[in-house]
């Protein structure tokens, strides 16, 4: 029984490392293919859901940006997963009264929205602490069950909360609706809203430099139109597991 246990173990981590190396290979090679660097787009590995023994497995073989969805488990494998140099992201849908366990733990936002959660962060953010890193979170295709500004409201919310003192606006992020796999044209259209708008912002004046866009099943596309972050859970980690820390 123990012996199939450590095959087990062995096997999983086997398999997070192989897959992060494809994932990676797959960042390199979309980038290439548009005459962008391989390094000009980071990877966020989404670890939600997961145990803090699968973050560790991903650790070891060398990734060091992880993004979680939920705050109290996300923050509870953050102090559980003490390491030197690892990085996390807010990546879900934030309540106001989850505000201060991200403000005081997260590196990174990638979902505020409103103006409101802007404030509470900036807030609450510790002042010993490094700026909190933000992106405003886009509802480019206006779904009315999706979390995300209205595109048209995006340029006067990110030039208010990037007066906000101990945050700093960073980019825009957003999650497309599901396109047919076969189109590769329709899959980049709504990364390239974004990319408009986060192009338009630059030109008013703000310092911009992250687009968060494309996770597993969509790299390509949104590499394609100039993400420099790409989240990528399931094509690391596998299906979703329970919600376990």
């Amino acid at each position: 029984m123990l012996y199939c246990q450590i095959l087990r173990k062995k096997s999983i981590v086997t398999t997070i490392s192989a897959n992060l190396q494809t994932v990676r290979a797959r960042i390199a090679a979309a980038a290439t293919a548009c005459g962008r660097a391989p390094g000009s787009v980071a990877l966020l590995a989404v670890s939600k859901t997961w145990p803090a023994s699968r973050v560790r497995e991903a650790l070891a073989a060398g990734q060091r940006a992880f993004g979680e969805n939920y705050v109290q488990e996300g923050v509870h494998k953050i102090r559980e997963v003490a390491f030197p140099g690892l990085q996390w992201h807010f990546i879900g849908p934030l309540q106001s009264n989850k505000t201060r366990l991200v403000a005081e733990n997260f590196a990174w936002v990638h979902s505020i929205d409103r103006w409101k959660t802007a404030e509470r962060l900036s807030g609450q953010r510790p002042e010993s602490a490094p700026p909190l890193q933000v992106c405003l979170q886009v509802n480019v295709d206006g779904e009315a069950t999706k979390s995300g500004a209205a595109p048209e409201d995006v340029p006067a919310l990110a030039h208010a909360v990037a007066k906000l003192p101990r945050i700093a606006l960073r980019g825009l992020m957003a999650i497309p609706a599901p396109a047919p796999a076969a189109d590769f044209t329709v899959r980049r259209e709504p990364f390239g809203r974004l990319r408009r708008l986060f192009e338009q912002l630059r030109d008013e004046g703000l310092a911009l430099d992250t687009l968060s866009m494309g996770m597993s099943g969509d790299i390509e596309a949104a590499i394609a139109e100039g993400a420099t972050l790409v989240r990528v859970g399931t094509a690391i980690f596998g299906e979703r597991a329970g919600r376990e820390s």
